[in-house]
Parts: structure tokens; C-alpha cells; sequence
């Protein structure tokens, strides 16, 4: 039961991924990445990471996913070709899809099928996951990793907004 769940978790994400990239309306991307997220806690249930699986959910996607919404929405614009702007993209984005999935394929056939049939690595067991470990890592290891995030999360959403202000103004002056 637990493969089933695993692949069920891993085609989803693996879906709202793709979706997040195929979408044009910014909007359904960024539903699309709440959906991906979503699969992705339920790949930490699977792990035993409660703490991770529920931080997931309520951090990305509802908090950090509700601010890119209202970004989203108050931008505007959103109707706009992706590849009229810059027809290099036909070209060069297909190109690094195609490096980066070689790149992934040699990285799993390489290290990950070994582990295949073992309990897997001796240094994740004893407290992965765990409210512990988690704000041992968050508030210790990498608190400096961890404030610089939030900070760059408010500087993009005020900029966003900033932008936008300026936008309409010009359309306005027009």
C-alpha cells in the first residue's frame, strides 16, 4: 500500500510541476504549484516528516502561495504570450529540459537504484523530521539561511506591488 501511495504522491507532484511550467495564466500556475505542494506532503507523510509534511501545507501552501496569488492578481497582464517576448525561449528552453533530465536520469541510475531493497541511510534515522530536529536545523544551523529567505519573500512581494503601482501610473499619464 505504501508504493502505491508513493507513486500516487510522485505522479501528482511530478504533474503540478509540469503544470506550474505549462500554464500561461499565472494565476492556474501558481493553483497549479499549491496542488504540486500539496502531493509533496504527502510524499514527507509517507517518510515519517509529520513536522515537515504539516509545515508544508501551511507555510507554502497557504501562506507564501496566498501572496503570490495576490501578487499575481494585482500585477495584471496576465493574458500576455509567453514567447512573443522573447523568441529565444523556443529555442533555448527545450534545450536545458532535455540537459537537465540526462543530467537527473545519470544522477538517479548512478547512486539511487544501490539503495533499492535496503532501510536506506543510517544518518536520517533518529529524529528526521521531528519538531526537534526541525527547529534544532531552523533556529541553529541555519537561522541566518532561514531569515534571508522570509526577507527576500517581503522585499519580491513589495517590489511586485511597487511595479505594478508604476505601471498603471504610466498607463494612466498615457
Amino acid at each position: 500500500m505504501t508504493e502505491v501511495a508513493f507513486f500516487v504522491g510522485a505522479i501528482g507532484a511530478i504533474g503540478g510541476a509540469i503544470a506550474v511550467v505549462a500554464m500561461r495564466n499565472p494565476f492556474y500556475s501558481v493553483l497549479a504549484l499549491v496542488v504540486h505542494l500539496v502531493f509533496l506532503a504527502g510524499i514527507f507523510l509517507l517518510l515519517r516528516a509529520q513536522f515537515i509534511a504539516a509545515a508544508q501545507i501551511v507555510v507554502y501552501a497557504g501562506a507564501v502561495m496566498v501572496i503570490y496569488v495576490f501578487v499575481a492578481a494585482y500585477v495584471g497582464g496576465i493574458e500576455e504570450p509567453m514567447f512573443d517576448s522573447s523568441p529565444m525561449l523556443r529555442i533555448v528552453g527545450p534545450i536545458l529540459a532535455v540537459a537537465l533530465f540526462v543530467e537527473i536520469s545519470i544522477a538517479v541510475l548512478g547512486s539511487s537504484l544501490t539503495a533499492l531493497g535496503t532501510d536506506g541511510s543510517d544518518k536520517i534515522q533518529g529524529g528526521f523530521g521531528t519538531p526537534e530536529a526541525i527547529g534544532k536545523l531552523m533556529l541553529e544551523d541555519f537561522l541566518i539561511a532561514f531569515e534571508a529567505a522570509s526577507l527576500l519573500l517581503l522585499v519580491a512581494a513589495v517590489a511586485a506591488i511597487i511595479l505594478a503601482g508604476r505601471k498603471k501610473a504610466q498607463k494612466e499619464a498615457a
